[in-house]
């Protein structure tokens, strides 16, 4: 994570010595005031439902949509990757006989639903957006094509990524450490339904402890619910740090996009 997360005392004194120069004035506004510069955030499906068993909760993606907004708006530049269990469960119906390649690209397709849902509440805030997606949907979404993601994300427009990863097999939670290497963000930030990683369901078991820090070796021997094994090799492959927080948190999406201490942060020993 960036050293200038914290506040820097010293550093705060020695600037209210002598007032910032409009060129210092200019970049405050276009660069986010501590922490990432880019980030990736990812949403599972099941947020998307809020406390339904399916469906987009209109709240929930409102108040999504606001802080991606404002966070767009201190100079962040922010690529989102959407899961689909809210629209369809692939797993569920492969266990009942289905195959599981063609379930699995249902949920892909389940997870454009919510892409276009996020979308639409970010435009109508004024954040420009575009949605990519790894299977061809020209009609809704652009392909994807990682360069063309970085040159939206440096024009100041929210990147949605749907569709997965376009391939069976791979989780949400991998494609969102793939789209994160590939467009270079310095963090995976993953919105939950709880405030961290804990040692045991904390909804289930009053006494289950929370980690402020976890290395990713130590997420893997533990078999932390975190993100799959994958991912979480990905991350570990590339040192590219996960942020673990509770989504629906007030100023929680902010915070963990700042770069502020929230949640639970999976990152090598050294950072």
């Amino acid at each position: 994570m960036p050293d200038n997360i914290n506040t820097d005392t010293t550093a705060a004194s020695s600037s209210a010595k002598s007032a910032p120069s409009a060129d210092a004035r200019e970049r405050e506004t276009h660069a986010p005031r501590a922490g990432w510069k880019r980030v990736l955030l990812k949403l599972s499906g099941e947020a998307f439902a809020g406390g339904d068993p399916m469906g987009i909760d209109p709240e929930v993606v409102q108040h999504v949509a606001e802080a991606i907004a404002e966070a767009v708006q201190d100079g962040v530049q922010v690529a989102v990757v959407c899961g689909g269990g809210n629209m369809f469960r692939g797993a569920a119906l492969a266990e009942r006989g289905m195959d599981r390649g063609r379930s699995d690209y249902m949920g892909m397709i389940g997870t454009v639903i919510n892409c276009l849902a996020l979308q639409d509440f970010l435009e109508k805030l004024g954040v420009d957006t575009r949605v990519q997606t790894a299977i061809t949907m020209s009609q809704v979404a652009e392909p994807y094509i990682p360069r063309r993601a970085m040159r939206h994300l440096e024009k100041g427009r929210v990147v949605i990524f749907g569709a997965g990863l376009g391939q069976p097999f791979f989780s949400t939670d991998t494609t969102a450490a793939q789209r994160a290497l590939e467009i270079g963000a310095e963090a995976v930030l993953k919105a939950t339904q709880v405030d961290g990683v804990y040692d045991a369901d904390p909804r289930k078991n009053p006494d289950a402890v929370k980690f402020d820090r976890l290395e990713y070796g130590e997420v893997l021997q533990r078999g932390l619910k975190v993100m799959d094994a994958t991912a979480i090799s990905l991350c570990m492959d590339n040192t590219l740090p996960i942020v673990v927080f509770d989504l629906m948190g007030q100023g929680n999406i902010v915070r963990a996009v700042r770069g502020e201490k929230i949640g639970t942060l999976v990152s090598p020993a050294e950072q």
